[in-house]
């Protein structure tokens, strides 16, 4: 490790060490070190062979919704395989035995929650769950999302047959609002924020961050590339959040005996 980011993490260690209440802010470069990749760049090709509009908007679901199942496959194939990684066990043990109350997470997969952490708010949807849009049963999904994967059975309502969707949030679609209500309540009322893995490309996640600062916060960002953030931050730690992640946290985890 060069002497710059030994420093940066040593600052970052200092201001949790000190913090009430920190909030981690986490996006798809939390879970690549899992093999999902950030089908938001260009280099995935996701967003680059259809238009968005067309198979990943809730009127395009309606529609037709063969061609979502089409197209978001990969993402399920991927997400149905992968584990967690030390950047979500990481995040686990600060909730665990450091200040960290809570996880806001762009991503839809469950690694979060699979890596034991409690509070977390998923402001995209999860595909834990799915639900009917013609008579809104609800159920679990891993059943219907392994059929998928393994032999393009879509996922149908066991109540009125209509083929049903995972509870991921698709373009034109309301955001959960009690989870992002929370997730505001948790911006604003922390001293101490950890974005990892987020470029804070999107909203309205990427607003979370202000309200942080507005009330004064620590801003700490680990991410690969830069943010509009980096600047107003007080910390930047330009590194693979697998890496780092397990270092701001080994402060607070138990000694070993």
């Amino acid at each position: 490790m060069n002497d710059h980011l030994a420093g940066q993490i040593r600052r970052a260690n200092d201001i949790l060490s000190t913090a009430r209440s920190a909030v981690a802010l986490t996006g798809a470069g939390v879970s690549t070190p899992s093999g999902i990749p950030d089908f938001r760049s260009p280099e995935s090709g996701f967003w680059t062979m259809n238009n968005p509009m067309d198979v990943a908007s809730l009127p395009g679901f309606k529609r037709q919704p063969e061609s979502f199942y089409k197209w978001v496959r990969p993402l399920i194939d991927l997400s149905l395989s992968a584990i967690p990684n030390p950047a979500h066990y990481a995040l686990r043990d600060l909730e665990l035995h450091g200040p960290l109350s809570g996880i806001i997470t762009q991503n839809i997969d469950w690694l979060h929650t699979q890596a034991g952490s409690k509070t977390v708010y998923e402001v995209h949807g999860h595909m834990r769950e799915m639900h009917c849009l013609v008579c809104g049963a609800e159920t679990p999904a891993e059943k219907h999302l392994r059929q998928l994967s393994e032999a393009g059975i879509l996922p149908v309502c066991q109540s009125c047959g209509s083929i049903i969707k995972p509870k991921l949030i698709l373009f034109g679609e309301m955001l959960p609002y009690d989870i992002l209500l929370n997730a505001e309540k948790l911006a604003n009322q922390c001293d101490a924020m950890i974005i990892a893995g987020s470029s804070l490309s999107v909203a309205p996640a990427n607003e979370l961050p202000w309200l942080a600062r507005r009330n004064n916060a620590k801003i700490i960002i680990v991410n690969l590339t830069p943010t509009h953030m980096d600047d107003f931050a007080d910390v930047v730690i330009r590194g693979d959040v697998a890496e780092v992640l397990p270092r701001l946290a080994h402060p607070f985890r138990p000694k070993e005996t």
